[in-house]
């Protein structure tokens, strides 16, 4: 962020969830820092959880940043303070949203240098998006969408928010994944198919017909 007096100033963010997502967006913010050409584009100022244990704060604490405290620390912050939602699975990211919602404070998008968002794509705020995730192009993705390192989504798709796809994962092109919805690692999701709320794709599934919500399929053909 450019100040009134044109200098150079890093946008104050919190991560939301000390667990494994969290710390993994903690090493997104570090390496865009790290090429930002202007200087730090991220300023953390530490975790919050309302359910910490002890090993997640001591690797918080590893990393040299502070544990904060729970969700409630959000509240009365400035509203330039952004919130990086660092949980994994899209119903408790869904959850963790509207809890925090109400403190007013925008959601952070933060794209790792080695992620791809291709052209005419468009995307709501909160997106994550790990290094090596691929969007090719014309392909929409809703709020607090997780994509996770070295996965990709083709073309014309349009991906629901708190959208989770998993490390490896392909999501062929003209695909709908409803909100809520989780590919797992490795899977892949054949062209022009739709996943309906909240389902479930295994790791290593194929999915070769429509999924309806609430489904778990896994295997090859996924079932």
């Amino acid at each position: 962020m450019t100040g009134q007096d044109g200098t150079h100033h890093p946008v104050d963010v919190v991560i939301v969830g000390a667990g494994g997502m969290g710390r993994e967006i903690f090493g997104m913010i570090r390496a865009i820092n790290t090429r930002a050409a202007d200087g730090p584009a991220w300023r953390v100022l530490g975790f919050v959880d309302d359910y910490p244990t002890d090993s997640n704060v001591k690797l918080v604490h590893r990393l040299g940043v502070p544990f904060l405290g729970p969700s409630r620390w959000l509240a009365d912050r400035s509203p330039d303070l952004h919130v990086a939602l660092g949980v994994g699975e899209p119903l408790r990211r869904r959850e963790t949203d509207r809890a925090i919602r109400g403190y007013g404070l925008p959601a952070a998008t933060i794209v790792h240098p080695n992620a791809e968002i291709g052209p005419d794509c468009v995307f709501a705020e909160g997106l994550v998006a790990a290094g090596g995730a691929r969007v090719t192009t014309n392909v929409v993705l809703g709020r607090h969408v997780h994509l996770n390192q070295n996965c990709t989504v083709g073309h014309d798709s349009r991906l629901g928010d708190y959208v989770s796809v998993n490390p490896l994962a392909a999501v062929s092109g003209y695909c709908r994944l409803a909100e809520g919805v989780l590919v797992g690692t490795t899977a892949a999701v054949l062209p022009r198919l739709t996943v309906e709320r909240d389902a479930v794709v295994g790791a290593g599934a194929c999915v070769t017909r429509d999924v309806p919500a609430g489904a778990v399929v896994k295997g090859v053909p996924a079932r």
